[in-house]
């Protein structure tokens, strides 16, 4: 091998977006995923969890809440009060309904995939239907006061769980009408802070499955509107909840980063009873993990410290396999760093601006592992910054550092490069 220089580039200051919501298709062969800056990424698990499509953020769409609907339409909402269709083969957002009831807090899908239902700021669920084209509005469930937190489907379609402040209800669909409204912290003695409702679902066995602020997963009997079991998973908030499609199984993620499992087994050993208990903790997150979801072989958990973590159940596996290892994606699967070879250039990528580096140098010689000292450190040429609320999806400089291009979703900048004694110069073409 030949002699080369290794230059240690610690000047780029990448922020990356943390996840903050994950949706798994139906079928079990993709995963859709929702970052903090609006941008959305989509997983093959058939090509060994690869990242197949990613749709760049946008300034004005934040994304609150994913799901896949009428097979392999993915729709999206936020704070924003719109509901948005992504064009999966053009990588852009189709089309946009104002849902009507201020930001957007959460989103679900019936089992059919015919019906989205919407929790909004000001306290109601609305119900879309989803037709070719787009969707429509259908109807107006009972409004209460206080923002929807969020939503879940009987397997039926015939109620809808919400949840919210200090209390859940559960809504009849065809009637429009509520029908059962409890109280989530009634039974704490001296609460005298809010009990927040962050995740929700609602089994076929009629039992609501409730993560609150006060690190409870809490099992209810609606209909009788009574607790049946509680469960304290952490002393900080549970976040997110994901059941699995034998409703077997629970994923919930908490504000300290652990992720918990809990499973429904019988209380003697071949008995007809069954608790739910807390199996398996994991630790893999260091921030907020306010995203999990649960496929058939893995649990897959999203945090804010933007790593997304798929760890495959090994009693679902039937030997050991590459499809058994455990996956944390951590780092983008883009290109975010482009380099000039002949011009010593480094051109950096960030949401919504480029920043143009010089690299340094040395006039020293040194032995094979020697760290040399810089007679010119790197130096910080231009930023560029991009105009309009779109995020920039790609960059690159050209090989002489004489070109400068990037591209949103809608459009392409290319700019000449001009290097003199008094500095830099950026000239639009």
């Amino acid at each position: 091998m030949g002699e080369f220089e290794v230059h240690r580039v610690r000047f780029f200051g990448l922020v990356p977006a943390g996840v903050r919501c994950l949706a798994c298709h139906p079928g079990g062969a993709h995963l859709a995923l929702a970052r903090t800056d609006g941008a959305v990424e989509v997983y093959n698990f058939a090509a060994n969890y690869f990242q197949e499509k990613v749709i760049p953020g946008h300034e004005a769409r934040s994304v609150e809440s994913l799901c896949w609907a009428a097979e392999d339409r993915l729709f999206g909402a936020g704070l924003s009060g719109d509901i948005t269709e992504y064009d999966l083969a053009r990588l852009s957002a189709a089309r946009g309904v104002d849902g009507g009831g201020g930001p957007i807090w959460s989103m679900a899908a019936n089992g059919t995939g015919t019906q989205l239902a919407i929790g909004c700021e000001d306290g109601s669920v609305k119900v879309f239907q989803v037709v070719p084209g787009g969707i429509q509005f259908e109807r107006n469930l009972d409004r209460r006061k206080g923002r929807v937190l969020c939503l879940s489907w009987h397997p039926s379609d015939t109620h809808i769980v919400a949840g919210s402040i200090d209390f859940f209800r559960v809504i009849d669909v065809a009637s429009g009408q509520t029908v059962q409204r409890i109280m989530v912290n009634h039974h704490v003695e001296k609460a005298k802070r809010e009990c927040v409702v962050w995740a929700i679902a609602l089994l076929s066995s009629g039992t609501v499955v409730s993560a609150d602020s006060f690190g409870r997963v809490q099992f209810w009997d609606w209909e009788q509107g009574t607790l049946a079991e509680s469960l304290s998973v952490s002393t900080s908030a549970v976040l997110s909840l994901a059941v699995s499609e034998k409703e077997d199984s629970i994923v919930v993620g908490t504000s300290t980063g652990a992720t918990y499992q809990l499973q429904l087994l019988p209380v003697k050993l071949g008995g007809p009873e069954k608790r739910w208990v807390r199996t398996k903790p994991f630790q893999y997150h260091s921030h907020d993990v306010r995203a999990v979801a649960h496929s058939p072989t893995a649990l897959i958990s999203g945090g804010l410290d933007a790593q997304l973590v798929i760890r495959p159940l090994m009693e679902k596996m039937q030997k050991k396999t590459y499809d058994a290892v455990l996956r944390k994606f951590t780092f983008p699967h883009r290109r975010l760093v482009s380099c000039a070879r002949k011009a010593r250039l480094l051109l950096f990528q960030f949401s919504q601006h480029l920043e143009l580096w010089r690299l340094g140098s040395t006039e020293e010689t040194g032995k094979d592992g020697e760290v040399l000292p810089l007679c010119q450190m790197p130096e910080h040429l231009v930023q560029l910054k991009s105009k309009g609320p779109e995020h920039i999806y790609s960059s690159c400089v050209s090989p002489c550092g004489t070109w400068v291009g990037y591209s949103t979703a809608s459009r392409f900048q290319l700019y000449r490069v001009h290097c003199d004694g008094d500095g830099v110069s950026l000239r639009k073409v």
